[in-house]
C-alpha cells in the first residue's frame, strides 16, 4: 500500500493459529537506495520480493534492513534477505536488540515449553529454533540515517529492552514498529499482553510529541492516514494521563 511518494507500507500474509494474520514492514526508496524496516515471519522472502517488484523497487536496491526490535515477527525473514542480496545490505538496531538478533541471548518474549507444545508444528519450529543474523550497526536515540531523505531513530523501550520507531524526515511518516498499534480506525497505545514492560511503553510514547506526522504506519493494524497528527495527539493526551 503506496503511503506517500517513496513509502510503501507491505502487507505480508500468515496463517496462525488464531487465523489469518497481516504484518505491516515498511519500504523507503529513492532513485539510489531502498530500505527495509522490518522483516517479516521466516518463510516470507517471497512475499517481500513480490511486493518490492510490485511497488516498482528492485530487490537488488536493498541497502539496509532496519529493525524496530527482537521479536520473531519482526526479524524472521532476515536471514533469507541477507543470503538472497549477496552481500552489500547493512543491519541496523539497538544495542539493547543486538544480543538477541544475533542469538548471543535467547529471544525476550520466547514461548515456555508447555506452551510450545500447543502451537501447530510449523509455528512450533518457529519459536523453538528463531532466525538469527549479525546486526552490523547500532542506532542511537535521534540518529539521523542518510538515506532517502533522512530517517530518525527514535528510542521508545518497553515493547522490548531496545525497542525504536523511526521518522522518514522528508516524506513525514512515523513507523511505529510495536509502539502502538491501528485498530478500529483508531491510533492506540501499547497491547498489554505482549508488551515486555507497559510502564515504560506507554511513557515511551511522549518521545513522539512535537512531530507531525502525515501518516502514521503501524507494523500491526497498518496505515493510519486520516488525520494522523490529530489521532497522535490524542493517544499522547490519553498515555499522559496514565
Amino acid at each position: 500500500m503506496r503511503v506517500t511518494k517513496g513509502v510503501e507500507m507491505l502487507e505480508l500474509h500468515a496463517q496462525g493459529s488464531n487465523g489469518p494474520s497481516v504484518y505491516c514492514p515498511t519500504l523507503v526508496w529513492d532513485e539510489k537506495d531502498a530500505i527495509l524496516i522490518d522483516t517479516g515471519l521466516p518463510g516470507m522472502l517471497g512475499q517481500i520480493q513480490a511486493a518490492m517488484e510490485q511497488a516498482g523497487v528492485p530487490f537488488q536496491q536493498l541497502r539496509a534492513v532496519i529493525l524496530t526490535h527482537q521479536d520473531l515477527d519482526h526479524i524472521g525473514s532476515l536471514p533469507a534477505i541477507l543470503e538472497a542480496a549477496g552481500g552489500g545490505v547493512e543491519v541496523y538496531a539497538h544495542a539493547l536488540e543486538q544480543p538477541y538478533i544475533e542469538g548471543q541471548r535467547p529471544l525476550l518474549k520466547s514461548l515456555p515449553p508447555g506452551a510450545l507444545e500447543k502451537l501447530p508444528p510449523h509455528v512450533r519450529a518457529m519459536f523453538a529454533n528463531p532466525p538469527k543474523a549479525r546486526v552490523d550497526k547500532l542506532l542511537e536515540d535521534g540518529q539521523v540515517l542518510p538515506y532517502c531523505g533522512g530517517i530518525r531513530a527514535i528510542f521508545t523501550p518497553g515493547h522490548t529492552l531496545g525497542h525504536i520507531s523511526l521518522y522518514l524526515e522528508e516524506q513525514q511518516v512515523l513507523v511505529t514498529g510495536d509502539a502502538m498499534v491501528y485498530a478500529n480506525g483508531a491510533l492506540q497505545g501499547p497491547v498489554p499482553q505482549v508488551t515486555h514492560d507497559v510502564e515504560t511503553a506507554v511513557q515511551s510514547l511522549q518521545k513522539f510529541s512535537g512531530l507531525q506526522p502525515d501518516a502514521v504506519v503501524c507494523y500491526h493494524g497498518g496505515l493510519c492516514k486520516e488525520n494522523a497528527k490529530e489521532q497522535l495527539q490524542a493517544l499522547l493526551e490519553r498515555a499522559a494521563e496514565k
